[in-house]
């Protein structure tokens, strides 16, 4: 698996790194929950732009974006319109997903987007090259808010955002028992020992899949997602708790085995 590098963050390498959402309504909330993140240890900051009250208007999110790169400073940025069929907060064409997402990529305030696996295959792709060619990485991404899908399921998405040609492949799905908690790390750990060319980030949501967020380094998912003020999905926790977890998770995997 290769890492992938936005600028002072390497996204597969040693501890998970942590992303908070900003997911405020208007610009001025956006600015200050980005604001609030300053001195709070993340690694990358998501804008949720489905939550923005003027989503559909180009020049106000390319806006908001200028006003967060210059706010933010080398925080890495990632830019996502999470659609209504996968959790969102708002329906979008097909057409317009693809402006905003190409818009975004040529604007140079973002260093990721998110761009979601189940859109139709050619604008997913479109819209990876035209990142690449602006020199933006892409996190290809599923979320069901159902069920967890079968093991094998899982492993054949992943692959397939890595054919599309993301950079990071991800997966959110819900439990409905502990056993698919366990079908969740198990498809983690098979797809980061044998087919991940690159990071992955996966995670079982609600408070029964806390532990996903927590061992990633484990597993093999590379980020995590945590709460500074509002969460965007169910099992989210605060930022603080969570570097904590994952900084003993990682202390105690670096000590020798004994019996």
């Amino acid at each position: 698996m290769t890492p992938v590098k936005v600028r002072n963050i390497i996204i597969g390498e040693g501890i998970p790194k942590i992303c908070v959402p900003i997911v405020g309504v208007t610009s001025q909330e956006i600015l200050a929950q980005a604001h609030s993140l300053l001195d709070v240890p993340v690694d990358v900051v998501e804008w949720r732009v489905d939550w923005f009250e003027g989503f559909s208007d180009l020049p106000q999110v390319l806006e908001v974006l200028r006003n967060l790169r210059g706010l933010l400073c080398d925080l890495p940025i990632l830019m996502t319109f999470r659609t209504l069929k996968e959790g969102g907060e708002k329906a979008i064409s097909q057409e317009d997903y693809l402006k905003l997402n190409l818009a975004a990529a040529q604007s140079g305030y973002v260093d990721l987007i998110d761009v979601e696996l189940f859109m139709e295959d050619h604008i997913v792709s479109r819209i990876i090259q035209q990142a690449h060619n602006c020199g933006v990485k892409v996190i290809a991404s599923n979320h069901d808010f159902q069920k967890t899908p079968p093991k094998k399921e899982i492993l054949s998405r992943l692959c397939k955002m890595q054919s599309l040609g993301a950079d990071i492949s991800k997966i959110a799905v819900m439990p409905r028992d502990r056993k698919d908690v366990l079908t969740l790390l198990s498809a983690t750990e098979e797809m980061a020992q044998k087919y991940a060319t690159g990071p992955i980030i996966t995670m079982s949501m609600s408070g029964m899949g806390v532990i996903s967020r927590l061992s990633g380094e484990i597993f093999g998912s590379a980020l995590t997602f945590g709460a500074v003020q509002k969460t965007s999905a169910p099992g989210q926790i605060p930022v603080a708790d969570l570097r904590s977890s994952l900084e003993l998770l990682h202390q105690n995997l670096s000590l020798p085995s004994s019996n």
